[in-house]
């Protein structure tokens, strides 16, 4: 059990803990009783939902889906908050959803009711001039920001603000005292590994790369099933890190080698030179997408020279059902609107029979519509490749 002050920031999935909305990053900064900085700790959080308002907090799928739960991070947390003053710029905000993360554990924990301290209602006595934002406290108090909605640069923020208020005056003797005899839960503390921002996300070989040590087929491959999952993934021209999975999981499960999985992919962009050849023209636009589907698909550039393909993107029709999930950027209103103009019928939920596309805000979303979707072999595409989708569909009448 410490002692001082642990400054808290979470960033989440909405602004309700009630509608079940989920911390993805937590950041604890430690200090001394002076406000001096002595420790930090930080982590994105598996949410097991979908990711809200991303191009806020600007925390990706990709990245969410390594991420411990925080279940796995509940033990580690109690041990840097125990014996510490809570501290964060509206304090109140990150206790109600680290109290409503530990009640899904099955763990009391007040946070609410601990002692804290608010360096949101603090600068009313120390920076008079500023308003509530962090930001326009820390220009206030002459404080680096860093990046806001990134946990670890707001709880640091936060820090130095701290820092500030104890340099001026004595803001916290009876708090401290209350802190350090305040009950805590003794959790498992375990080793795990945490993932910072794009920590999931390194430059990295062609996921194919990782079919280098698979033993050669023993038996005919079923190229057709792994390929149907191919058509799946690349529906929007994105292979998501889920779609890398799925296609990895199947080649394997056909016992594909590498020199196997990187025929059917040259077999693939033969057939879609195919198609592309149909009319007798290819055009610019065809041809870049053939480029495009090379590059995903771990074939050297210079074939595509040779076949100079479209690509075989998924064709929408009028009754086709489409779903939305996740806090897209456009309103999700308008989106709908633009799906029914164009002959679509936007449903509710996943239906294998109804539903022909789910539009998500990231193709790696964790939702249970895009989980479901996934399940049934439907494919999952981002509101930009659904704008594409529809740039080539002639609204019925």
């Amino acid at each position: 059990m410490g002692t001082g002050y642990a400054v808290i920031d979470v960033e989440t999935t909405g602004l309700s803990p009630g509608r079940h909305h989920r911390v993805v990053e937590v950041a604890v900064v430690l200090t001394d009783a002076r406000g001096r900085v002595t420790d930090e700790w930080c982590t994105l959080v598996n949410p097991e939902r979908d990711l809200g308002p991303q191009h806020i907090h600007g925390v990706s799928a990709a990245e969410a889906r390594t991420a411990p739960r925080f279940a796995d991070i509940a033990g580690q947390v109690v041990r840097l908050l125990a014996g510490r003053v809570l501290v964060g710029h509206n304090v109140s905000f990150d206790a109600r959803f680290l109290e409503a993360e530990f009640a899904r554990l099955d763990v009391e924990l007040l946070m609410t009711r601990m002692p804290a301290l608010c360096t949101m209602r603090l600068a009313e006595a120390f920076l008079t001039t500023a308003g509530r934002s962090l930001a326009a406290c820390c220009e206030a108090a002459g404080i680096e920001a860093g990046t806001a909605h990134s946990a670890l640069h707001d709880a640091r923020a936060t820090a130095g603000l701290l820092a500030r208020y104890l340099d001026l005056a004595d803001v916290a003797a009876e708090v401290v005292r209350e802190a350090a005899g305040w009950p805590w839960p003794e959790l498992p503390c375990v080793d795990v590994r945490t993932v910072a921002r794009g920590q999931a996300s390194p430059p990295e070989q062609h996921f194919l790369a990782r079919l280098v040590g698979l033993l050669p087929r023993v038996a005919r491959p079923k190229a057709d099933e792994y390929l149907a999952v191919l058509d799946l993934a690349l529906v929007d021209r994105h292979v998501s890190r889920a779609e890398q999975d799925e296609l990895l999981e199947t080649a394997r499960d056909l016992g594909l080698g590498l020199p196997e999985v990187l025929a059917l992919h040259r077999a693939y962009l033969a057939d879609l030179a195919d198609a592309a050849w149909a009319d007798h023209v290819v055009t610019d636009a065809e041809a870049a997408d053939l480029r495009l589907v090379a590059s995903l698909l771990g074939v050297d550039g210079g074939e595509v020279g040779v076949l100079l393909e479209p690509g075989g993107r998924v064709r929408l029709a009028a009754g086709d059902g489409v779903v939305f999930t996740g806090q897209t950027r456009e309103p999700r209103d308008v989106l709908e609107a633009r799906a029914t103009a164009a002959g679509l019928v936007v449903v509710p939920g996943v239906s294998k029979r109804r539903t022909r596309v789910v539009v998500a805000a990231d193709p790696d979303t964790m939702s249970g519509k895009a989980a479901k979707a996934r399940a049934f072999g439907i494919p999952v595409v981002s509101e930009q490749s659904f704008a594409g989708l529809l740039s080539g569909f002639t609204p019925p009448g």
